[in-house]
């Protein structure tokens, strides 16, 4: 029988490069032996591109703005009046007056379709190759083109169906597209491996997509009306919550920030993510992205740096001290703050070793310490260790201003300055890095088993105003960390929203928790608009044009 190998270098067209929602691609008329590799060789090959997107999906200009910065958790002005400027993409995504132009969107979108387009050739394929993995690499692959659905569907409101690279995709929105997901989530489970850990897709990470799926299933039939909640749908959240749960293969982890750590690839707490694994060429920019210029993680690379970009907003900031007064929330709440640098409660400690030099973790306050740079070089004292003291604004020339990070965060010209805003260090700094910032290889985290007990909590008071039930699941997750903060006395929708924002800060769940809670057209720091049409984002112009050849195809959606 003559098999087709798909090229695994040039997987896309030009044409989907450039938006084109047909997602062609180029096939090698090639017969297994001409490209001498094994039906095993083939199987492992045909999976490997099937994730290979994710990292660049979840880059941090991509889902990560538009998942983030368009909420009432993230914020990123013109820095200095000129950094991060970008013709105002940032301002547009936190005032929800995003458009179909902005590239963070396109290239979101173009990910995803690429993404789903692999996963199509490796459905083609895999049935075609005698080997013993290709039953579960073709329910992962089939498993991982639902994953892409999910994602245009709730950033989009669609999805795209083809079972075949040359077929014209059918679109499908509402209760179709969520009916397709779930069925295709529903096929694949019983094929799909349970011990393949975080990075693939596995049987518990199905599950935790079909809480999820379940639990969104009222926003994504009626994108722009008030949800409504249906008892059956409750039921299976909570159903796939508690597969999960009585697995007995996750835990959650008693060191919070370990869940995001440079090794968390082992962590139990984990249930589906982007693997960054150094050897794997992990490559996110999570740790660098919030910090100030003159921050610099990593005793290796003096030329490594934060970038001064988003700060967490006043309004997310005063939920944390609010839930908290008179009490500091860095006092009661492990998830808030981690100190690691020793200076900022004892200023003598001001030399340190290579290997024990950490960032602070959580969210950042005021005047910052750390490794103190002149010259391109670390300073370093009498007995060879590295200096610790307090950061100036040296790489901005502005040697003799502080970096004292402030609540004040806006788009004014003094909320925009270079230290303006409590900055985000969730992500740890890679120890296998080889640049020092671009090669975060933390595995960034899809689902992890707090949301499960979250969205069992949620599912729970939505059906039938079960508080003592969802009390119970969020104090388990509260209860389950080092130095836990104090149990929670009571449960409404509002406290599970805000006990939400405190679990998963940072991790790009606020924009869809935010419409589902019903949030989504509140007003917080620089945003006022209040339109529902902007709970979906616009396809990109670019898709829109590539899509032109087929008239009434693919329409764009309402308020673009």
């Amino acid at each position: 029988m003559k098999k087709k190998i798909y090229s695994l270098l040039f997987l896309c067209s030009f044409a989907v490069l450039e938006g084109c929602t047909d997602l062609k691609e180029e096939v090698l008329d090639e017969t297994l032996s001409a490209a001498k590799l094994t039906d095993k060789q083939a199987a492992d090959g045909i999976i490997a591109p099937v994730y290979a997107r994710l990292p660049d999906i979840f880059l941090h200009t991509n889902y990560f703005a538009i998942q983030e910065i368009s909420t009432d958790e993230a914020i990123l002005p013109y820095r200095g009046g000129t950094d991060w400027g970008d013709n105002g993409i940032y301002l547009a995504m936190h005032q929800h007056t995003y458009q179909s132009t902005d590239p963070n969107l396109r290239n979101t979108w173009n990910l995803i379709l690429q993404g789903m387009s692999r996963a199509i050739t490796a459905i083609n394929t895999l049935p075609t190759l005698n080997d013993a993995n290709a039953k579960v690499y073709l329910a992962e692959a089939r498993g991982m083109r639902a994953y892409y659905s999910m994602l245009t569907l709730d950033l989009f409101g669609l999805v795209f169906v083809k079972e075949d690279l040359g077929e014209t995709s059918k679109i499908l929105r509402g209760e179709e597209a969520f009916q397709y997901i779930k069925n295709e989530f529903l096929a694949v489970e019983p094929n799909l491996d349970a011990t393949v850990g975080p990075g693939r897709l596995s049987k518990g990470a199905v599950w935790g997509l079909l809480a999820r799926l379940y639990l969104n299933a009222a926003v994504y039939r009626d994108v722009y009306g008030t949800p409504s909640f249906k008892a059956d749908e409750m039921d299976k959240v909570t159903e796939y919550c508690d597969k999960i749960i009585n697995a007995g293969t996750y835990k959650l982890s008693p060191d919070y920030f370990s869940i995001f750590n440079s090794d968390n690839h082992s962590n139990p707490e984990l249930v589906f993510a982007v693997d960054q694994r150094a050897e794997l060429n992990g490559h996110n920019r999570m740790a660098y992205f919030s910090l100030s210029g003159d921050q610099f993680p990593l005793p290796a690379y003096p030329n490594a740096n934060g970038t001064d970009g988003p700060a967490i907003t006043p309004d997310f900031y005063r939920t944390w001290v609010n839930e908290y007064a008179p009490k500091d929330p860095s006092d009661v709440d492990p998830r808030f703050y981690k100190q690691n640098i020793s200076a900022y409660s004892n200023p003598a400690d001001t030399c340190v070793t290579d290997v024990n030099f950490n960032m602070n973790r959580g969210i950042l306050r005021g005047q910052q310490y750390g490794l103190i740079r002149k010259n391109g070089v670390f300073l370093k004292c009498p007995d060879g260790k590295f200096k610790v003291g307090k950061l100036f604004n040296d790489t901005r020339n502005r040697p003799t201003v502080p970096v004292n990070f402030t609540e004040k965060v806006d788009f004014t010209t003094a909320g925009s300055d270079y230290s303006s805003g409590y900055r985000v260090l969730k992500y740890e700094f890679s120890k296998k890095s080889v640049s020092g910032r671009n090669f975060g290889d933390a595995d960034i985290v899809i689902v992890r088993l707090a949301d499960v007990y979250m969205m069992r909590a949620e599912a729970k008071l939505r059906k039938s105003n079960d508080a003592a039930g969802a009390l119970a699941d969020v104090n388990i997750v509260r209860a389950a960390r080092t130095t836990p903060p104090p149990p929670l006395t009571s449960m409404s929708l509002d406290i599970l929203f805000k006990e939400r924002g405190f679990e998963f800060y940072w991790e790009m769940l606020r924009r869809s928790d935010m419409i589902r809670f019903g949030k989504y057209e509140g007003t917080w720091t620089e945003k006022t608009n209040t339109d529902k049409l902007k709970r979906i984002f616009p396809i990109p112009q670019t898709a829109i044009d590539g899509a032109s050849n087929l008239p009434g195809y693919l329409k764009q959606n309402q308020g673009y």
